[in-house]
């Protein structure tokens, strides 16, 4: 039997640079001789679609509702028996999300009682915790700068709703102080934020 591999997470607010991280950490990494798997979440299931289609603005539901599809969303993403996290992390691989239960908690938060949000994704944390969990930090206006070319914008991505955000990642984080959580500045070049990601990962694994 393979060894269980590592279970890896990039958390932030949106234009924070996690989708960008978590692909250069897969190329680092298999250049190290690991097999990853790289994931993201809302995921392209069922759940996760009418989740996208909702932060869009192209369908509409309760806030409650929105909450509970990235619960149902996050379960299937850990168990699905072909390609879930679980049955990736079985076969010894090194899995990479960019998000995961944190977002919901941060994100969700906004429009519920934290403690709800909390309570809802329960299951998730049961099942899988993270091995690792990297927020990279920036500041909302530094996100207004990155995204100023997007021609469209999403439900949470307005620079007051971001600096709650934010504000709601680091509440949560003082809430699980079992949680292995590295907060790394992403405010400089994309290299050297990755060379700072690989520095902290191989403190913690020996890579």
């Amino acid at each position: 039997m393979a060894e269980r591999g590592k279970f890896i997470v990039f958390e932030g607010i949106d234009g924070s640079g996690k989708t960008t991280q978590a692909r250069i950490l897969k190329e680092r990494l298999e250049k190290a001789g690991k097999k990853v798997f790289l994931t993201v979440e809302p995921t392209s299931g069922e759940a996760g679609t009418l989740l996208r289609r909702c932060l869009r603005g192209e369908a509409d539901l309760p806030e409650e509702a929105i909450s509970g599809l990235f619960m149902t969303d996050r379960i299937d993403h850990i168990k699905d028996p072909k390609d879930g996290i679980l049955v990736h992390l079985a076969k010894g691989e090194w899995v990479i999300s960019d998000r995961y239960y944190f977002s919901s908690y941060a994100y969700n938060s906004m429009y519920s009682p934290m403690d709800w949000v909390i309570s809802i994704n329960s299951l998730a944390r049961d099942l899988l915790k993270p091995d690792l969990t990297f927020y990279l930090d920036i500041s909302p206006e530094l996100f207004n700068e990155r995204t100023r070319s997007r021609g469209t914008t999403e439900r949470y991505e307005d620079t007051e709703v971001l600096r709650t955000v934010r504000e709601n990642y680091f509440r949560s984080f003082a809430l699980f102080p079992d949680e292995k959580v590295e907060v790394v500045d992403n405010c400089s070049g994309i290299e050297e934020t990755a060379d700072k990601v690989y520095a902290i990962l191989s403190e913690h694994f020996g890579l």
